[in-house]
């Protein structure tokens, strides 16, 4: 039996699986004090599967960062709300910080 679609509710009261759609998973790449979000996820997995790849690609350049003296970026996951992303965000390449691309 089919039930008829239902409009928002008298008292105003909005359902909170709303507010959980708006949780994202960011990975974020630090260089000493200064932070970007590099990617966003809906899941905690594909963050960390993010994560992983970009430590990965740092430690293939690790003799050429050293040697020329750059910074390591440091990544992390957490979470984030939709809201809380600048409005100019874009995703970061994992080594675009080499190309001055980081901040």
């Amino acid at each position: 039996m089919n039930q008829p679609l239902q409009g928002p509710p008298a008292d105003g009261v909005v359902s909170l699986n709303r507010a959980r759609d708006d949780k994202l998973w960011a990975v974020i790449a630090a260089i000493g004090r200064k932070t970007r979000v590099a990617e966003i996820y809906p899941s905690r997995a594909a963050a960390d599967a993010d994560r992983n790849w970009r430590e990965q690609q740092v430690r293939a350049y690790a003799s050429f960062l050293r040697s020329s003296s750059m910074p390591v970026p440091n990544y992390i996951v957490s979470p984030i709300r939709r809201a809380d992303l600048p409005r100019s965000w874009r995703p970061l390449p994992a080594l675009g910080f080499l190309r001055g691309q980081f901040i």
